[in-house]
């Protein structure tokens, strides 16, 4: 208030004398000030009018900002277009995870296509009560997946509709801040990277569920869990790590990020979304929505970009020989 009056004092009209002033605020505040103008109740109500919107097949029905962006597993996809025309309704599990301090907001569960359920995750960024981003990570019954798995993506919405993340409020004083929720999940891709279990702040006996299927459990020890098998898994790099979306109210955590396999591997790499529940400073489970790209596909196709666009040897041509 000092510095407006020492502006106007000097002359300067009122909206110069504002837009000094904000020059003075630091970006931090500035952000801080823009994420706060949309709170969790308005954040939900923004995903609820969109999902409502794609039920509709009516993209004018959904607070889409100009320039908004979306992907279906990478692919650009133009409003109006995709999952537009073919989501008919919401399935049986529906998980709706809000994160007020990054602005965004999303849905995790099962969609119908006129009879036919996917597992998705959509992820929704929102600036200025209007949506800029949606990224889809999509499961179909049939997708390409790993070689001799049944079915290859291990899609299976019956077992997420009998295992499905929690729909619950964390109390307060068991909640645990951004940041360590934040490291927690960064532990498991540590763990995966380094094919080390010791480092995963995990809880023994963790499940993961991967497009609806359970892939833990089965054996009993300690190396069937969320982080079994680690020192002998079929990965060279966890390329691509966003961890960036935290509902610390219901003690979740979205992380997105790429499995590069060990070279020379036939399996295909998987691009993820996965939902880690967080509970007593551990991971509990995990589930996902996930699809396994080809080798032309360019993945993430979100920042960060780092090595995951492998093109076809022939994309780039050689080098033309040497003279003698």
């Amino acid at each position: 208030m000092k510095r407006i009056a020492a502006a106007l004092a000097s002359g300067l009209p009122l909206s110069a004398a504002l837009a000094l002033a904000m020059m003075a605020l630091p970006l931090t505040a500035m952000g801080a000030a823009r994420a706060s103008d949309c709170n969790r109740a308005c954040l939900r109500s923004i995903l609820d009018r969109y999902l409502t919107a794609v039920v509709k097949h009516d993209p004018a029905a959904a607070p889409l900002a100009l320039g908004y962006r979306q992907t279906e597993n990478a692919i650009n996809v133009p409003i109006g277009k995709g999952i537009w025309q073919t989501i008919t309704a919401l399935g049986q599990v529906q998980r709706r995870y809000i994160d007020p301090v990054s602005s965004q907001a999303a849905y995790y569960g099962i969609v119908d296509e006129s009879g036919r359920l996917a597992i998705v995750t959509a992820r929704l960024r929102i600036e200025d009560h209007a949506i800029t981003e949606a990224e889809w990570y999509i499961a179909r019954n049939g997708d390409p997946g790993l070689p001799g798995a049944k079915p290859p993506n291990m899609w299976n919405p019956t077992s997420l509709m009998a295992n499905p993340p929690p729909d619950r409020i964390v109390p307060a004083d068991k909640r645990l801040p951004r940041r360590a929720m934040i490291a927690i999940v960064n532990s498991y891709y540590d763990g995966i990277t380094s094919h080390d279990r010791s480092v995963v702040l995990a809880r023994p006996g963790c499940n993961r569920y991967e497009n609806g299927t359970r892939v833990t459990g089965h054996r009993g020890g300690k190396d069937d869990d969320c982080i079994g098998g680690l020192a002998h898994f079929n990965l060279s790099n966890v390329a691509a790590r966003r961890v960036s979306f935290v509902d610390a109210e219901a003690g979740m955590v979205l992380g997105m990020a790429v499995f590069i396999r060990r070279p020379g591997s036939p399996v295909p790499r998987n691009a993820f979304s996965e939902w880690f529940a967080i509970d007593n400073g551990e991971i509990n489970n995990i589930w996902t929505a996930m699809y396994y790209p080809g080798p032309e596909r360019p993945v993430p196709n979100w920042p960060p970009y780092d090595g995951n666009f492998p093109l076809p040897a022939d994309v780039i041509p050689a080098p033309p020989a040497a003279r003698p």
